[in-house]
């Protein structure tokens, strides 16, 4: 209550100086926090080992009491970052982002950029919960009535074949159901001639079974060549997806310069990606149609909006990964508030995770689609005791490195 007459005061104040009016004194001041402490959680019973897909908890605490929380990056990196921000203002969020960024020797790599994008989380998640409104308000407010969603695997389905899952998934109001290229999951030889054929025969199916209009999408997962990807693209441009991700590997940019000359398709590419230098060749020249970047891999929220600004200028699409159940939650926040440009999100199963470690009322999701959570911060609370401790740093290192600021106090790299 204190905060938003804070809020309210202070908006009359400004008011009246314009009016030419005497200034009104707030009531109350926005705290000045401090960040006291840093603890990692582990989910119970996720095991994947991939930092990509990482589902560690993140909660940031501050003197005020205010605790905000994040997930994604692995515990060392966490604790790399979290040794550098103890005692900073948690309101600084872009201070703290490029400090973090640029605070060590070498630009962070991946792994770094996602233990980045969950703090950042925690740090938003706290600026919205001191002044008791929604991340999304703080971004902009909404710009949207939802945000569309596309299943890759349907749960609620009984279903039997792919096909008959396709049907259910579209008939319960999600966008599109993706699929994957057959063959590559087991310990068979991958023959790229014979799996080309039949996921070029597998997608005739599910466009029949959905009645086509772009409702489904493939996923090719970077295992053909060249050769082979273009073959696939190529029958399918008639059958109009919404999109065809990772045709090729994609470390090189420049290869596809090559595959945008050689097929119409839609083409996704970015769910391995970072920051905004890791996409902005792809999405400056026109290379893919949609962008799989996602949160925490970019860095976070901070990132993310300003990826999406790049998205906006060059009229690509965003269609983000799916990581973690908080992530989700968080992406809405982002997409929800973002530009008009095209955007759907990735749900695993067609449904978001609701975890017990997290209120069940983490996302508003239904008819296939995610509405935005007007509780203040993420909307998302955390119990502790429903997860695995790990680590609590509440000491700044003890090593240091050297932080180069410009007269200003802007960070610079050193």
């Amino acid at each position: 209550m204190q905060r938003r007459t804070f809020i309210k005061s202070a908006i009359l104040g400004s008011g009246a100086a314009m009016a030419g009016l005497p200034l009104v004194k707030s009531e109350a001041a926005i705290p000045k926090l401090k960040i006291t402490k840093i603890r990692y959680y582990a989910a119970p019973g996720y095991t994947k080992p991939l930092f990509n897909q990482a589902r560690g908890i993140v909660e940031i605490e501050t003197d005020g009491g205010i605790i905000g929380i994040g997930e994604g990056g692995s515990k060392d990196m966490i604790e790399q970052c979290a040794q550098m921000i103890i005692g900073e203002n948690p309101f600084r969020i872009e201070h703290i982002w490029q400090n973090l960024y640029r605070g060590m020797f070498y630009p962070p790599g991946r792994e770094k950029l996602h233990a980045q994008g969950a703090l950042d989380m925690a740090l938003w998640d706290i600026k919205g919960k001191a002044l008791g409104v929604p991340v999304y308000e703080l971004l902009g407010g909404a710009t949207r009535d939802y945000v569309e969603c596309y299943a890759t695997g349907f749960k609620a389905s009984k279903a039997k074949t792919e096909e008959e899952r396709a049907r259910d998934c579209i008939e319960a109001g999600l966008r599109a159901y993706r699929i994957g290229p057959t063959g590559g999951n087991g310990s068979e030889p991958f023959d790229f001639y014979d799996n080309a054929k039949k996921t070029i025969e597998l997608c005739k199916r599910i466009d029949a079974a959905v009645g086509g209009g772009g409702k489904w999408a493939i996923d090719l997962h970077t295992r053909f060549d060249t050769t082979e990807g273009i073959k696939i693209c190529k029958a399918l441009e008639n059958l109009e997806p919404y999109f065809v991700e990772d045709i090729v590997r994609s470390e090189n940019p420049d290869v596809y310069k090559t595959i945008r000359q050689q097929t119409s398709v839609p083409i996704a590419v970015g769910e391995q990606f970072g920051d905004r230098w890791d996409s902005n060749n792809f999405i400056e020249q026109h290379l893919i149609d949609y962008t799989r970047f996602t949160i925490p891999n970019t860095g976070g929220i901070s990132e993310f909006k300003k990826l999406a600004a790049m998205c906006e200028t060059h009229y690509v699409g965003m269609i983000p990964h799916f990581t973690g159940p908080l992530a989700v939650a968080t992406l809405v926040h982002v997409m929800g508030s973002s530009s008009p440009t095209r955007c759907l999100m990735e749900l695993a199963g067609g449904e978001p995770e609701r975890p017990p470690y997290f209120n069940e009322d983490l996302v508003n999701f239904k008819n296939g689609k995610l509405y935005l959570n007007p509780a203040p911060g993420l909307g998302v609370k955390f119990d502790p005791k429903k997860a695995t401790f790990l680590m609590e740093i509440a000491e700044n290192t003890k090593y240091p490195h050297p932080i180069l600021k410009s007269p200003d106090g802007a960070i610079h790299n050193w």
